[in-house]
């Protein structure tokens, strides 16, 4: 039996076929037409891709020696389930990720020992500090949250982080588009020209982080990237005299995926850079293959700032080297309707101003 054949228009992806008119390819659904020829090089070229090959040794983080551990238990929080650890002095305190009380559960155990720790730059004053800042010139922000919000818990966190290091060789295409506009007394024209760009290279990666903890969220982690790793030390017990560190619930296993899709994600990035020239740029298949993949343990410090407002809570985090603040805030709806009509109607004067330039010089 004869195999079907099937072709991918390139601007939207939809089957097109052959037009016995035009006698070129033609897709049904944006119109665009294509020299056959020109269009089976481009399938040929689709089909010769490789796909990614993207594994990794997750060998990272060590065990504890007799006696390292001692002196640090762990605290389990009885409603998120979350496990920090803390060192044998540490008071009942509450949950820095849901603010529920913690318990003392026992010693450290089932964990492996870091690597590395990037220790806290920045004191908790800094974090106060960074709050009011973060607060300030938000125009949307209702007038009396400053006001009426207060901190109710302000906590230095070591987030476990597991760093991906790689050598990347990469084949990528790109669908990219040149645009020439013209026009007579009647129409105005553009004419788009399709091409297939291809690139590949070598590009080297180290300390690619994600996050291992669920109760950190990945978005809220990643929006204070980055951090410095050239300050990270060797892991010692010393540096969490007066913090807590989350033990890592996703182990660097789990965590490959996230690594795989930054990586590729930076590497179509990169690469696009170099395709200059054209209208638009998208990539169309790129092709990863990983060496010398290798993982770390590492502890990331992070200050997590819970505020009540109205019955809400809402949960701030300030990198606890370089002091990148981020967090939710409420809206004022009021003031954002104000903002939404006074732009609305800045918007319908400048429509008007230009039809009323276009009367002037007869173009209507």
């Amino acid at each position: 039996m004869a195999d079907l054949l099937e072709y991918k228009c390139p601007c939207c992806d939809g089957s097109i076929t052959f037009d016995s008119t035009a006698q070129k390819m033609k897709c049904p659904y944006c119109g665009t037409e294509y020299e056959v020829e020109a269009l089976a090089g481009y399938n040929d070229e689709l089909r010769n891709e490789t796909g990614d090959v993207m594994e990794w040794e997750t060998a990272a983080g060590s065990t504890w020696q007799e006696g390292e551990a001692e002196g640090l238990c762990s605290c389990v929080c009885s409603a998120c389930g979350g496990e920090i650890a803390c060192d044998e002095n540490t008071a009942a305190t509450s949950c820095p990720f849901c603010g529920s009380p913690v318990v003392m559960s026992g010693q450290l155990s089932g964990a492996l020992k870091p690597d590395l720790v990037i220790p806290f730059k920045l004191d908790k004053k800094a974090a106060k500090a960074g709050l009011m800042k973060h607060l300030s010139g938000k125009r949307l922000l209702p007038a009396v949250f400053k006001d009426q919000n207060h901190i109710d818990e302000i906590k230095g966190v070591y987030v476990p982080v597991w760093l991906f290091d790689a050598d990347a060789d990469a084949q990528v295409l790109y669908h990219a588009t040149r645009l020439r506009n013209w026009s007579d007394s009647h129409y105005n024209y553009t004419e788009t020209q399709h091409y297939l760009v291809h690139r590949g290279g070598s590009v080297s990666f180290a300390n690619v982080p994600v996050d291992g903890s669920t109760k950190m969220a990945d978005d809220l982690m990643e929006s204070i990237e980055p951090f410095d790793v050239s300050e990270a030390v060797d892991f010692r017990t010393a540096y969490l005299a007066g913090y807590l560190a989350d033990k890592y619930d996703v182990d660097a296993q789990q965590s490959v995926e996230r690594a795989n899709e930054r990586i590729k994600h930076s590497t179509e990035e990169a690469f696009a850079e170099t395709v200059q020239g054209y209208a638009t740029v998208q990539t169309k298949h790129s092709g990863i293959c990983l060496h010398n993949g290798r993982t770390k343990y590492a502890l990331y410090p992070v200050w997590l700032l819970n505020t009540t407002w109205h019955g809400n809570r809402y949960t701030f985090a300030m990198n606890g080297q370089t002091g990148k603040f981020v967090g939710d805030l409420p809206v004022d709806k009021a003031a954002a309707n104000r903002w939404l009509i006074g732009l609305t109607a800045a918007m319908s004067a400048a429509a008007y101003g230009v039809v009323w330039l276009m009367h002037l010089l007869g173009w209507l």
